[in-house]
This record gives structure tokens, sequence and C-alpha cells, in this order.
């Protein structure tokens, strides 16, 4: 459970704290606003669209850090606060 050691920033305390509704894309922890805009170019424009892919990857995180990274530059730890912030917004409202 390393994901949940993960350092927890306002924007993760945010996000994990409410439902998702139409959250933008840059509302996820990890996500600023040049990632945001690389993923958005390619669909991905809102909170719960990422979470589809994360859930279509078994919410896997090492496997979703990898998708990230490898398909749009995301930094390690840009990837890992992504799949963290994912994850505890899953076990929280899933």
């Amino acid at each position: 459970m390393a994901e949940m050691m993960a350092i927890r920033t306002q924007k993760f305390n945010v996000f994990v704290s409410e439902p998702m509704g139409d959250k933008d894309i840059t509302k996820v922890d990890g996500i600023n606003d040049d990632l945001g805009m690389k993923l958005a170019a390619k669909g991905f424009n809102k909170a719960y669209i990422l979470l589809g892919q994360f859930l279509l990857l078994k919410k896997d995180s090492a496997v979703f850090q990898r998708w990230l990274k490898g398909t749009y530059g995301a930094s390690p730890t840009e990837a890992q606060q992504c799949a963290s912030c994912l994850l505890e917004w899953c076990c929280s409202f899933l």
C-alpha cells in the first residue's frame, strides 16, 4: 500500500474529500496545467474520464502510472500522486 503513504497535498485532500462531479482534469493531484493540456487534447478533460481509465486498468496503480508516464510524459512523481489520489478517492466513494 505504498500509494497510501504519499504526501497528501491540499489538492489531494480536497479532491478525495468530495464527490467527483464534473471536475476538471487539473483538480486531480499530480495533474498540473501542462499535463492536463496533454490529457485534454486526447479526450481526458475531466477527472471522471481519467478515473474511468484507472478503473479500466483494474485500479492497478503501477500499470496506471506506466500508462500515464509512457503515453503523456508524466514524471514519476506526477504519476504516483495521480494514482494515489484516484485510489484514495475510490476507497472513499466506491
